[in-house]
């Protein structure tokens, strides 16, 4: 701690210094010659603000970077995000980690927004933290991505910080449309298609409809090989994204506005883009990307919102009302082929075994919030917030004939014993949580402001599982005994700020945030020191930071740098076969980030961002989730940077040309626990480093558009996911990879 209040010291003081030298030098020759930069502007503290007076770490894409670097979803624009991991092996089912705040637990530690409307399960029983919602960007005003604990105002899961994505809103004053049309491919893989589409229809000075619409399909890249090593098929990891947003907006005055929002999309993946890898050094095998599939996959992931926000300025305040409902459906299959044999085989004889799953919930949020207008002294917030979720996990476990999906049925004489079944499992569970909450900032003169923020929640739960075959309970079944929690959780933030001038601050802030707990459903005969519920987690973090501007804003500075306690952590534990949720011991997580911009001139935009997160376990996790005393925490490189150019000149008098690109580069990282590999190695299995570069040019005739990109240029392999030993034949575990190189051709019209 001794040495994070050192650094705090040397980069707020001397960094400020040197950091506010290089702005105000360079303004005066800047201002005579460009534009001033327009202010970025946020919702991140639920009324909008300028970025650089809020004290936290903040990054904010704007949605025509998005377009222009073809950053459609989560792994598009993590190079743009400093400090923002994803694992991921298959398209809308990844685990958004931020700060290194992730030990492998089934529920979210970062929220995830769409303008108002929290996505994703509160509970750590609908498997939460790998389904964040991996929303297309097309038409996105932008991006908000909130660093640090966020419970004082977004509540539960945003342990690490919260992703916001806040779309555009319908225009009264103007018809808008346009057409983005493109194709890529892949190296050593399938073609893929796309067409995004937006049209904006004002009906009135105060009544306007917009509609967007899209669908991306992405060529496969992995192969299916048998155990012989011949070629079963190619490109099985094949993906198509469709789906479309409709917003419609009255607004009959300044003072009273009303946004219903709808907003549907769905993914359709073929099979994981897991490859087969060596265990010790993660190469590929067999000389490509490859799997070994006995049985064929998929994975469909469904979101449904829809939202109704209400603005109404009081005239001493601003009252708001968020109501929302979100669903989401993700049937998949698996293929268990080698994980069943074992248990199965001496019954049904050499077979391939299959997993069917549903996940799936729906969720109703309710948010009334009272915000006061802009104030010299004083401003404040208050509001109330309720949700109520229910969720439902359905899995089927069978054995299939090879080559079909023929399943056989139980022989008979085994079905007194077993039932006519090899698994059948349905776990429901039901979450509710209501809250309070409140913030505050005082102006002490023009200079010094202190903000504070309290929020109170409570949430009840409960869960049954029953289950009937040979894997559950056998021909009786199982019913394990329903069982409910609740709990009741306070956190808060403290965060002064020092403006320096009109363009530079430095703040503090403390603050805390929380995971809920829940019910564990445990199996009959589990033992008696296995806890019937699991508690929350809870952390808090120290931030102190650094923004700075030049007065046209052509030159940004942005450094923040934290330490974070976390204590009872949750990991994911096993109790005769079954999964149960379990607290471990404490981590810290240490480190700093920053983003620097600069226009260099009009045409000219480069941009630089990163960071150092030293994130580890304090104590040992329970035996079975495999993490040991001072194991770095998993998928969180020590050092992540990001670099971002792009020049932009005429070529006409209506039309311009660009090229751009952006390098991502990762250090080494720790995959998923592995108690036996620790124990046997004496550290946890590495990820090795690696880079992405990016690269796109294009030219823009007025209403016409053309667009060159590749991602990947180099061809790199970088992982993102590791598996665990015995889940690929050969000793061989399963690991997601990044795309290959894919150049692709867009094409847009606008009206």
């Amino acid at each position: 701690m001794n040495e994070f209040k050192r650094l705090s010291q040397r980069i707020a003081l001397g960094g400020s210094a040197s950091a506010l030298a290089m702005m105000m030098g360079t303004t005066n020759v800047l201002a005579a010659d460009s534009t001033t930069i327009a202010e970025i502007v946020v919702t991140a503290q639920k009324r909008t603000e300028a970025l650089i007076d809020i004290p936290q770490s903040i990054t904010a894409i704007d949605g025509g970077i998005l377009e222009r670097q073809q950053a459609a979803n989560f792994q598009d624009y993590l190079k743009l995000v400093p400090g923002l991991q994803l694992t991921q092996d298959t398209p809308g089912v990844g685990r958004l980690v931020m700060r290194g705040i992730n030990t492998g637990g089934v529920a979210s530690t970062v929220g995830v927004y769409v303008d108002e409307t929290p996505f994703g399960s509160s509970s750590g029983l609908v498997n939460g933290a790998i389904l964040a919602g991996d929303f297309d960007t097309f038409d996105m005003q932008r991006v908000e991505v909130l660093r640090g604990p966020q419970g004082t105002l977004y509540g539960a899961s945003s342990l690490g910080g919260v992703l916001k994505f806040v779309t555009n809103p319908p225009q009264t004053q103007s018809f808008e449309a346009r057409m983005r049309v493109g194709a890529e491919t892949v190296e050593d893989g399938d073609t893929g298609y796309s067409g995004t589409g937006m049209v904006n229809i004002p009906l009135s000075d105060s009544f306007a409809v917009r509609g967007v619409g899209y669908y991306r399909e992405l060529g496969g890249f992995v192969d299916s090989i048998g155990t012989a090593g011949s070629d079963v098929a190619d490109d099985i990891n094949g993906s198509e994204s469709y789906g479309g947003r409709v917003s419609a907006l009255y607004a009959p005055s300044d003072a009273f506005s009303l946004q219903l929002t709808a907003i549907m999309q769905n993914i359709r993946t073929d099979a994981s883009s897991s490859v087969e890898s060596d265990p010790e050094t993660l190469d590929t095998l067999y000389g490509r990307l490859s799997q070994s599939q006995y049985v064929p996959e998929f994975r469909d992931v469904d979101y449904r919102l829809y939202n109704a926000t209400l603005d109404w300025d009081l005239g001493f305040a601003t009252l708001t009302s968020s109501t929302s409902y979100n669903e989401f459906d993700s049937p998949f299959r698996s293929d268990v082929t080698l994980l069943l044999s074992a248990a199965v085989e001496p019954i049904f004889g050499p077979n391939e075994g299959i997993q069917n799953q549903t996940t799936k919930y729906d969720k109703v949020t309710q948010e009334l919030r009272l915000a006061s207008n802009e104030s010299d002294s004083f401003e404040w917030l208050a509001g109330v917030y309720y949700t109520e979720e229910k969720g439902d996990i359905i899995q089927h476990i069978g054995v299939v004939t090879p080559g079909t999906l023929d399943e056989i049925p139980m022989p008979p004489p085994f079905v007194p014993l077993f039932g006519d079944t090899v698994g059948d499992l349905l776990l429901q569970s039901e979450y509710e949580e209501i809250a309070a909450f409140v913030s505050g900032t005082i102006h002490f003169g023009s200079r010094f402001d202190l903000t504070l923020g309290g929020r109170y929640s409570e949430n009840d739960q409960n869960a049954r599982q029953d289950g009937v075959g040979l894997l559950a309970g056998g021909a009786a079944g199982v019913s394990f005994p329903a069982v409910d929690s609740s709990e009741d959780v306070f956190t808060y933030s403290v965060a002064p700020k020092f403006k320096i001038n009109e363009h530079a601050s430095l703040y503090a802030r403390a603050a805390t945030g929380f995971r809920p707990g829940g019910p564990n459903v445990l199996p009959p005969g589990a033992p008696p020191d296995v806890p019937t519920a699991y508690e929350s987690d809870e952390l808090t973090s120290y931030e102190v930071g650094l923004k700075v501007e030049s007065d046209d804003r052509a030159y940004s500075l942005d450094v923040a740098v934290f330490h974070i306690d976390w204590e009872d952590i949750q990991v994911l534990g096993q109790v005769n076969d079954f999964g149960v949720n379990l607290n471990g011991g404490d981590a810290t997580s240490e480190g700093l980030e920053f983003t620097a911009v600069a226009h260099l001139s009009d045409a000219f935009r480069v941009s630089l961002n990163g960071a150092y997160t030293d994130a580890q376990l304090e104590d040992d996790t329970p035996e079975l989730s495999g993490g040991l005393e001072g194991d770095a925490l998993p998928f969180t490189p020590e050092w992540s940077l990001g670099l971002n150019a792009d020049y932009e000149w005429s070529i006409g008098a209506q039309s311009t040309a660009y090229v751009g690109g952006a390098l991502r580069y990762l250090s080494d990282q720790i995959g998923s626990y592995d108690l036996d590999y620790r124990l046997a190695n004496g550290r946890q299995r590495e990820i090795p480093s690696y880079e992405v570069l990016d690269l796109q040019t294009g030219v823009d005739f007025g209403r016409f558009s053309i667009e060159l990109y590749a991602k990947n240029v180099t061809d790199s392999d970088g992982r993102t996911s590791t598996g665990a030993v015995g889940s690929a034949p050969n000793g061989a575990i399963g690991t997601g990879v990044i795309r290959p190189r894919t150049i692709g051709l867009m094409f847009g019209v606008d009206f």
